[in-house]
């Protein structure tokens, strides 16, 4: 279908992962709205988006060396080429993505 190389799914699998994992534990969404994950391949690159019903955008954090969590934004930033994060258009609720 797509034909990406082995290295950029698990890049892109492991980004998505993040992004979802914060979207599902940050959002503090009301109950009955959804998470979206949405992938999308243009003129060769590769762009994973996720949005979900929060308000608050995400803050990258320095999580400390005995922390449990707090890296997955880290973790985006240093697989991706690019990545942020916009309030949605019509109605509440952001999209964050990376390619």
């Amino acid at each position: 279908m797509w034909q990406l190389r082995a290295e950029a799914t698990d890049t892109a699998v492991l980004m998505l992962s993040e992004l979802t994992a914060n979207a599902c534990v940050h959002s503090r969404s009301p109950r009955g709205r959804y998470v979206r994950v949405r992938c999308l391949l243009h003129s060769g690159r590769l762009r994973v988006e996720v949005s979900d019903a929060g308000f608050a955008m995400p803050e990258p954090r320095v999580a400390g060396c005995y922390d449990e969590d707090g890296r997955g934004l880290a973790l985006v930033a240093a697989l991706a080429d690019e990545w942020g994060c916009t309030r949605a258009r019509m109605g509440s609720g952001r999209w964050c993505g990376s390619s």
